[in-house]
């Protein structure tokens, strides 16, 4: 059997050796995120198994090209002790960073629920990414032995791999030999890559994997990196989808409003906006009684002020992240795939509230204590149209540098404070929106804290706590300045939390459930609104309660005066459009349901999708068009409503 140990035999067994590594490297990222991904039956294993390989082997193929190449490249030298012991080292460096990336994504999905892809590159522009890596690797370091380890077993199994160049000594088959082999790994890669030959293939993307996987959210433990980084580099170029014709479209679902009289028109008040950094509705006893029985709630202070405001009991996030949050609160325009805020298509005309607001007289101004650079967030709110940035460098100058909390920036409640002060000397009509910081990860609180605010049942209930009594304190300045009265508060959270407990919440629907309430200090806007809402619907709603009256561009919808459109949220999870009504939850991979369950089936067991029944047929209609024209309005840098000579 000696004519099977060549060099193509050789290098067979170092590609299944990755196999191997990057298998491990998934029953890691399953077990660091079961509560998420949720139970494996054996009757998945098939499919997740086919899916596995088929997305592993392009991860494989795009970073060990070359060294691929090079172990086939059709010349004797190859068979040098030095070329390989070059290509043994350019297999160990590409790899050890190929183990390095799976694993350290085994702990992003868990706070962000999705892989680590290109779009996330925007935090190396955070200056203090050194401490928060440091603070990520003490508090996983079980993951880094398990990395150190996994390095030195593929180490020692490459050297186990005996290198066998081919016994062949006739040049007239050497080499044509050779040159066949080389071009039909070539061809092979490119099969492979792609995931098949037919012409009918398309390169994979990330949302193929959810049709090897029977729920959305096990698609993410069938991707894997570097596929994730390498196919979202540089992609910029937008498809728009075509399901309807332009006035089908547009009777459907149009980003168009038109408002007329205002069921609730406050007049010219003054808003602030509360941006709450992963206020899941789990941490609210309000919003989920059921949760908290015997128990006090993690947010008293937020459920003292949702008993007299206007409620949503249903309301959604658009996003997963930070940086998803702001487009959909300030301009009611959602991130899908991609985060909106980093497409250059972002850079188009917009009319975000802030813009529309200050042409009406508004002094519009952001607030967060993060540094400047931070997130983006200073970029984006200016290109919505806030005029005036207050960050960490600001508050810095004003109280001094001794509330950093060494990861993110200033705490919450001295930077709160210090926004209270700031706002009481803006000319009224005032628009402030604020991103609070304290109940990120690492979930520090300050040491005069640490106590007195009771652990909560996960991580993150300190923080949240704390960020909760920083309100509190808010309030109770506000209370005694003259603006306080005539203004309309907004709280929203940016996305949930990556910490969870309830079982309702494990799902992709119930992982996107939030805080979310308007407060009015007159009480004027008050109820408890159990309709399906989203953070995109509260600019709609904000100038609908203000009375502006000309007309405007956004996703969402004024839920006091627009009857007529449907209570709906839409993000993207698990590599899935999902789509959420009073009746329905769906999960589209943009052509096809891949998965639905009624409203009422909070744990996801039943799954409808083939039922085929009127309400199926209309969520997913109302979806598409959705997608239709945000992904044409993309495209066409197009986010302002048309004048009528133009229409």
């Amino acid at each position: 059997m000696k004519f099977l140990r060549n060099d193509l035999t050789t290098l067979i067994k170092r590609i299944l050796l990755i196999y191997v590594i990057l298998f491990m490297c998934r029953i890691v990222f399953y077990l660091m995120n079961t509560d998420s991904l949720g139970s494996l039956t054996v009757a998945e294993f098939p499919e997740l198994f086919k899916g596995s390989l088929i997305f592993d082997t392009i991860s494989i193929l795009y970073v060990n090209g070359l060294f691929i190449f090079l172990s086939l490249i059709p010349f004797r030298f190859r068979e040098n002790k030095f070329y390989q012991t070059v290509l043994k080292w350019l297999f160990i460096i590409v790899n050890s960073v190929v183990i390095v990336f799976n694993l350290a994504d085994s702990i992003y999905f868990h706070y962000a629920k999705k892989r680590f892809t290109s779009d996330e590159f925007h935090f190396t522009s955070n200056d203090n990414n050194g401490v928060l890596i440091a603070k990520f690797i003490a508090e996983n370091w079980y993951i880094v032995i398990i990395g150190i380890a996994l390095i030195a077993g593929m180490v020692w199994s490459y050297k186990r791999i005996k290198y066998h160049p081919f016994r062949i000594k006739n040049n007239l088959i050497y080499y044509p030999l050779n040159i066949l082999i080389l071009a039909l790994a070539v061809l092979l890669s490119i099969g492979g890559i792609r995931g098949g030959f037919s012409r009918a293939v398309r390169p994979l993307a990330l949302g193929n994997a959810a049709q090897y996987a029977p729920t959305p959210q096990k698609a993410s433990l069938i991707l894997s990196n570097p596929f994730c980084i390498i196919r979202t580099l540089g992609s910029t170029r937008i498809e728009v989808p075509v399901y309807f014709s332009d006035q089908e479209l547009d009777d459907i679902f149009t980003p168009y409003h038109y408002p007329s009289a205002s069921v609730y028109d406050l007049g010219k008040r003054n808003i602030i906006i509360f941006t709450l950094e992963s206020f899941s509705s789990e941490h609210s006893a309000l919003l989920n009684p059921e949760l908290y029985i015997g128990e006090e709630t993690n947010t008293p202070f937020l459920d003292s002020l949702m008993s007299e405001g206007y409620t949503f009991m249903n309301a959604f996030s658009n996003g997963r992240k930070s940086i998803d949050a702001l487009p959909s609160v300030l301009t009611s325009i959602p991130s899908y795939k991609k985060p909106f805020a980093l497409l250059p298509q972002s850079l188009g005309n917009i009319k975000g509230l802030p813009a529309l607001l200050g042409e009406e007289g508004y002094y519009t101004a952001f607030f967060c204590g993060s540094q400047r650079n931070s997130m983006g967030f200073a970029a984006f709110v200016s290109l919505a149209g806030t005029e005036n940035i207050f960050m960490r460098e600001d508050y810095e100058r004003a109280k001094g540098t001794s509330d950093f909390d060494g990861a993110w920036g200033i705490w919450d409640e001295p930077f709160l404070g210090y926004m209270a002060e700031t706002v009481s000397e803006f000319p009224e009509p005032f628009m402030a929106t604020v991103f609070t910081l304290t109940s990120h990860h690492p979930f520090e609180v300050p040491d005069n804290y640490k106590d007195i605010l009771g652990e909560g049942r996960t991580k993150i209930h300190k923080a949240v706590r704390y960020t909760d009594l920083a309100i509190r304190r808010f309030f109770d300045y506000a209370k005694q300045r003259p603006w306080y009265d005539n203004t309309i508060f907004v709280f929203t959270a940016d996305h949930v939390s990556s910490e969870i407990f309830a079982d309702k919440t494990k799902t992709p629907t119930g992982n996107s459930s939030i805080i979310m309430f308007i407060y009015t200090p007159d009480n004027t806007v008050a109820k408890r609104d159990y309709r399906a809402a989203q953070q995109m619907d509260l600019m709609p709603t904000v100038l609908g309660l203000t009375g502006y009256g000309k007309p405007y561009f956004a996703f969402g919808r004024d839920v006091f005066n627009e009857p007529e459109r449907m209570p709906n949220a839409t993000n993207y999870t698990n590599e899935a459009f999902q789509f959420i009504n009073d009746s329905i939850v769906l999960f589209s991979d943009g052509e096809h349901v891949l998965s639905a369950f009624d409203r009422s089936d909070t744990l996801q067991i039943n799954d409808i999708r083939l039922s085929d029944t009127d309400e199926l047929q209309n969520a997913e209609r109302y979806l598409k068009a959705i997608l239709q024209q945000y992904y044409k309005h993309v495209n066409e840098m197009d986010y302002t409503v048309p004048n009528p000579q133009q229409e």
